[in-house]
């Protein structure tokens, strides 16, 4: 079985949650037919060669697109049909290669990394009208753009995000309506979707993490004392951005008087000047780390105390599969299935924070419980090789569909 995987980004190095979604889901794929990962870059981004022993792909290739955000982009984008977010991925040359690429690859299915691809749909299916093409979601980007348009402070931009999002909306009907199958990373995406179309084929494929990888390598013992509360993103991420400054703001000095000596780090790529000024004498800010497991295995707990965006967080999987307690907005944990005092402690106020904190400070047998708790949850229903196998089945229904429908 041959599949074109077609992303709007490169999958190496493994720096975002999308990347590692990207990376995790065609290499599973890769171990169970050919596979073909198509990536776009921004004109001014190097293409990235993948380690040999960690590229199980027949090829890659990378393609420049145009730059995001120009002038005539935000204008078309204001005035639609297409939203930004769509705009900003298509480009001529790109279309062209991707013709030519699957005219001669003869792929059976084709996977389009979301609604961002939705303006090459109509190349796809003039160039390759037999194969299945399969949608994957990562995020219901009208959600996120909604939600950011219900909390930003600027009047304009509350207003273009408000636009935006509801033509994001007609382009993710579209969408829904135009490939043949679609993998949601959550139910509650799946059951958002099936109300706009409920004829539409929709399956669940979460989030995952590689199990093995984060797995430490011995159980922290019960009179182990960690003083690190650990914060993990992409730094140049909005969501993540507001959920640092309100953490560091509003909670960090209700820690600092509960539980004195605990220190705070932030890790995460590219930190926005905001965020690098929060660095002080209790709070690091690391920027890019090309290893985060040593942190996980000192700290206390990892926080998510996100309050805008959407989704499920890679980043609460791996700290799960690491052996680090979380503590988590509910929006932060959204989509994901986990349960309050037993895998994961949800706190939406500073104080619930600060208790929850205390209580995985103050209660080892009771962190080693929810530590357990997580670690066997992670194991069941969210590693990467179940994920892939469960996704590769959906190609392989689809194809033989497609092969009984064009006999």
């Amino acid at each position: 079985m041959r599949i074109l995987y077609f992303s709007p980004r490169q999958c190496w190095p493994l720096t975002t949650g999308a990347r590692l979604r990207d990376y995790h889901l065609a290499r599973q794929l890769a171990g169970r037919a050919s596979v073909t990962y198509l990536g776009l870059t921004q004109p001014d981004e190097e293409a990235v060669t993948i380690p040999v022993g960690d590229n199980p792909f027949e090829k890659v290739v990378t393609i420049p697109k145009n730059r995001s955000y120009t002038t005539a982009n935000l204008v078309r984008g204001l005035i639609g049909p297409d939203p930004v977010t769509v705009l900003n991925y298509y480009s001529p040359h790109v279309s062209a290669a991707l013709e030519d690429l699957l005219r001669n690859g003869s792929f059976h299915s084709i996977q389009i990394e979301g609604v961002h691809l939705l303006g090459y749909l109509g190349a796809i299916r003039a160039a390759a009208p037999r194969s299945i093409v399969i949608a994957d979601w990562h995020n219901i980007e009208s959600e996120i753009m909604r939600r950011y348009a219900e909390t930003c402070g600027s009047f304009p931009r509350r207003l273009f995000a408000t636009r935006t999002a509801r033509l994001i909306e007609f382009a993710e009907l579209k969408l829904l309506k135009g490939c043949d199958v679609h993998s949601l990373a959550s139910d509650r995406e799946r059951q958002k979707l099936m109300n706009l179309m409920p004829n539409a084929r929709l399956e669940t494929i979460p989030n995952g993490v590689d199990v093995e990888y984060y797995r430490p390598a011995h159980a922290p013992g019960e009179r182990e004392v960690r003083r690190e509360i650990l914060f993990v993103g992409s730094m140049d991420y909005h969501a993540n951005i507001d959920a640092a400054m309100w953490f560091v703001r509003e909670i960090w000095p209700l820690v600092r008087t509960r539980a004195p000596g605990l220190r705070l780090t932030i890790a995460g790529r590219d930190p926005v000047a905001c965020i690098r000024n929060l660095a002080a004498a209790d709070i690091a800010i690391t920027g890019t780390v090309s290893d985060i497991r040593p942190f996980y295995s000192q700290a206390l707990a990892v926080v998510a105390p996100l309050r805008i965006g959407s989704g499920t967080r890679l980043k609460i999987l791996e700290a799960m599969a690491a052996g680090v307690p979380v503590v988590s907005t509910r929006l932060g944990a959204e989509g994901l299935d986990v349960i309050h005092g037993e895998n994961i402690l949800i706190a939406d106020t500073p104080e619930e924070t600060v208790e929850s904190l205390s209580a995985v400070l103050t209660d080892p047998a009771f962190r080693s419980r929810l530590v357990m708790s997580a670690q066997e949850l992670v194991s069941q229903s969210y590693d990467w090789r179940e994920l892939g196998q469960r996704l590769f089945q959906i190609h392989s229904t689809a194809d033989r569909a497609r092969e009984i429908k064009n006999q």
